[in-house]
Order: structure tokens, then sequence, then C-alpha cells
């Protein structure tokens, strides 16, 4: 699908730089830009801001000027907007499903703000059907042109990450980005070893060939289908979450992915994705498995 970009403002410095990604993204692949804010009334405000229609209007006066600041940076962009009284999150799951993805703002190493509030950023994350970026106050457009690497995790087999490929490459080529590819993997213990594992890892020649020819031939439709996306791959032994980090730093994206499972307490998204929504100071893009 094609869709807009689509970014979620509250204003937040940390919504405002994701819409700058946003607007950035949008430009770079000739698709539109969505703003949406979602509100609710709040009985206890201020009193120049007591009634309903006074905060509807701050709300919707202050997505103006959001877009304002987008459209005088790239005016032939197309910006459309969308405020709605309501929860968060429907409002901001039903927005990312007809979207090429969706931005949101986070805060630095802790827990998320904004739409992050609580448990709503990780059940936006979690129940969105497309990619949903989460951006910091201060990221800056010149991380995306220094020669900085779209970072993405792969693990599993080809098809358990085909979604999360997919987003990463064509992130790269739309960047003229390379692609570090990464696949982490840790000595298993000794009773997970059956006799059909044992010989796959015999014909490999050992782990750690194993992993360097999965992460090959995860990558191999990719690099068929954008020939000129460079590729790193990097496989290492660690935990996955530890690995991605060590190599944040030459990242202008990170990429993972995210089965989201339910418990009684909500929705979770996984160690490895929540670990690196939290220390990587880059964009972090969280795509769902098909």
């Amino acid at each position: 699908m094609t869709g807009p970009i689509t970014a979620g403002v509250d204003g937040t410095d940390e919504s405002l730089a994701a819409l700058d990604w946003a607007a950035r993204e949008a430009v770079r692949r000739g698709l539109a830009l969505r703003v949406v804010h979602a509100w609710e009334f709040q009985p206890n405000a201020a009193p120049d801001v007591a009634g309903r229609e006074a905060q509807e209007q701050w709300v919707r006066d202050s997505v103006a000027a959001a877009v304002r600041r987008v459209t005088e940076r790239h005016p032939g962009l197309e910006v459309s907007t969308e405020v709605a009284e309501g929860p968060a999150v429907p409002t901001l799951v039903g927005a990312a499903a007809g979207a090429e993805l969706l931005t949101l703002g986070s805060r630095g190493h802790g827990p998320l703000v904004g739409f992050l509030l609580g448990s709503v950023g990780q059940q936006v994350i979690a129940e969105a059907e497309r990619p949903v970026v989460l951006v910091r106050a201060g990221d800056e457009a010149s991380a995306e042109v220094s020669g900085r690497e779209i970072v993405v995790g792969q693990q599993g087999e080809p098809e358990d990450s085909a979604e999360v490929l997919r987003f990463a490459f064509e992130t790269a080529a739309a960047r003229g980005a390379t692609v570090r590819a990464v696949r982490a993997w840790t000595l298993p213990p000794v009773f997970a070893y059956s006799p059909a594992s044992l010989q796959l890892l015999d014909d490999a020649g050992g782990l750690e060939p194993y992993e360097k020819k999965a992460l090959a031939d995860a990558l191999q439709p990719w690099r068929e289908r954008f020939p000129d996306v460079p590729v790193v791959e990097h496989v290492e032994i660690g935990s996955a979450g530890q690995v991605l980090l060590s190599v944040a730093g030459r990242a202008q994206l990170m990429v993972v992915g995210r089965r989201a499972r339910r418990t009684a307490v909500g929705a979770r998204i996984g160690s490895v994705t929540h670990g690196v929504l939290h220390h990587a100071s880059c964009p972090v893009a969280v795509v769902p498995h098909a």
C-alpha cells in the first residue's frame, strides 16, 4: 500500500521533531503528509480555555501553527490535518491503518511522553498495522545526510523478517543510504540441541557460519530488489538488544520488528524493541511482522 506519511502531534517538542521527520520523509518519497491530533475535553483547564469550544480552538490553532512551520520549510508538500476529539490510542491506530507510516515523538532515555504517556504509546505500537517511527526532540536533518546507516535487526527465518527488511531497504533507497543488517546470536543451552539442529550446524560448519548464512539468505531477495543499496552484514554474538544498541551510533534510523502479545496488564512489544526504543538516540521504526 501507499498512503500518506502521518504524524501524531500534541504540541510537545518531541512531537514537533516527529512532524519535521515525517515531512522530510514525505518529500523524499513523494507522498502527502497528514497531521493528526487527538484531544479530550479537560474540565479543569485554565479559565481562558475552560469551555469545550475554547479548548478545541486552542488545539486547532496549535495544529495550524505546526503545519505552517512545516509548509514554510517544504513549500510544495501536500499537507492535510485531522483534529479528532476522543482517546489517543484508537485515533492514532486508525490513522496509521491508512498510512505508509506513523510518526510519534519520544523522550530521551526513559519513559516515552506525549502520545506515549503511560501505556498509550505502547498500545499504539502494539496495535498499529503499519510501521511506527519514534523521534526524539533535537533530531536533526543533518543526521540523514552524513553517511549514517539504516540499521535493521534480522532474526528467525527469512519470512519472519521480510516486512522489517522491506522497510529498511525502501528507506535506504529513498535516502541513498547503506543498510547495516544485524543478526545477533547466543549459545543455546545443551538441552536445546536436537539431532536435526546438530545436523544443520554441522552442514554449516558451526554456529557462527550458520548464523551468517541465515542472514545472507534473508537478505538475498532484498539485495536483488534493491541492487543499488549498499549492504553491510553484521553477525555478532550477544543479546539482540545489546548488539543493536552497540551500533546505534552509526544509525540515522534503527528498524526493528515486533510481534505484539497481550497479557493481563496490557500489550507487550517484546524486550528487544522495548530496550531499543528507550535507549537508541536515533529515530526508531517499529515494523509489525506480517
